[in-house]
């Protein structure tokens, strides 16, 4: 598969999940297999006053192909914000318009755009002119179940230039509750000529196959199946590929990789940060296993990763 000049080896992705997908968990995931992945999104109107939070989210950290995620509501901001993304060296630059979070949606930025096609469109036509890379947008299925407009919105960043269209098969107001749509994927994917890449409960190989079947579409992005999972990749690989089922990783795995994954965080972070991000990552590393409340209060109070290192070693002997 390619998006423009860019070509890909597999076909799932790891989607930009804000607060998630930063460079540690890009690196594990394209260890396991990812075959493309996007940094979390990144302000506009921040990026062009010289926030510095920003710069760090951008940093590609040698992983390509990768995408820089940026949103906005000013078609001004967002191109100069994508010419400045240029100076990290991305492959492609993703507009995100499917953000449901009330904090993005509630200043027009993200979902919000599914509201105001015509906008969307005079945004990715003046990213697509800033920039000599593919430039890529990832929407939603609609606002709301009164207001269904993907087709259009795909249609229209079509012709504005687009290399490419990510949809998620959700409302804004859905969020995350609900199943995906698979038919309003298969519909865009009818409309449009670029490639379409389907997101949206994919969680295992199963529900990859079924989301391509379903939907035709040309690639596929993982964002919470992925969380805690960094080995769905190379599953979704084997079976796609080679019709192969790989088995599932054992405790002991999980919990090495949990700690290679934290250990990364702390590199680029530092202890303080990555200690508190690692309470949400331990908890989706250890989803399913008995005694799950009572291991994530206790996650709930590490602070250095030498207390991590004695969980996850406690957990390998007494649940292995």
């Amino acid at each position: 598969m390619n998006i423009g000049n860019v070509k890909f080896e597999h076909i799932a992705f790891l989607a930009p999940m804000a607060g998630i997908a930063d460079r540690a968990f890009r690196e594990l995931c394209v260890q396991h297999g990812a075959a493309y992945t996007v940094t979390e999104m990144v302000s506009s109107k921040g990026l062009t006053m010289g926030d510095r939070k920003s710069h760090a989210l951008l940093q590609m950290g040698g992983l390509y192909p990768c995408g820089a995620q940026i949103f906005g509501d000013e078609p001004e901001t967002m191109a100069n914000a994508a010419r400045m993304c240029l100076q990290f060296h991305p492959d492609i630059i993703d507009i995100n318009m499917g953000c449901p979070a009330p904090k993005i949606a509630s200043n027009g930025g993200g979902a919000a755009l599914m509201r105001n096609p015509q906008l969307a469109y005079r945004i990715t036509k003046a990213v697509v002119e800033a920039v000599d890379i593919p430039v890529t947008v990832k929407i939603r299925k609609g606002w709301d179940e009164d207001s269904i407009n993907a087709v259009e919105m795909a249609t229209l960043a079509e012709k504005a230039g687009a290399a490419a269209i990510t949809i998620h098969g959700r409302t804004k107001q859905q969020m995350y509750s609900g199943k995906v749509d698979y038919d309003i994927i298969s519909q865009v994917k009818k409309a449009v000529s670029i490639p379409v890449i389907g997101n949206g409960d994919i969680t295992d190989q199963q529900s990859a196959a079924i989301m391509l079947g379903k939907t035709n579409c040309d690639a596929i992005m993982i964002g919470r199946g992925a969380l805690g999972n960094p080995w769905v990749f190379s599953q979704i690989n084997a079976y796609l590929d080679e019709c192969r089922v790989l088995p599932e990783p054992t405790v002991t795995q999980k919990m090495v990789t949990m700690l290679k994954h934290i250990e990364t965080t702390i590199e680029y972070k530092g202890e303080y940060t990555a200690m508190r991000e690692a309470r949400h990552h331990a908890a989706y590393y250890t989803k399913g296993m008995r005694k799950g409340a009572a291991l994530r209060r206790e996650m709930a109070s590490l602070e250095h990763f030498e207390q991590l290192q004695e969980l996850a070693y406690r957990i390998a002997k007494e649940y292995e």
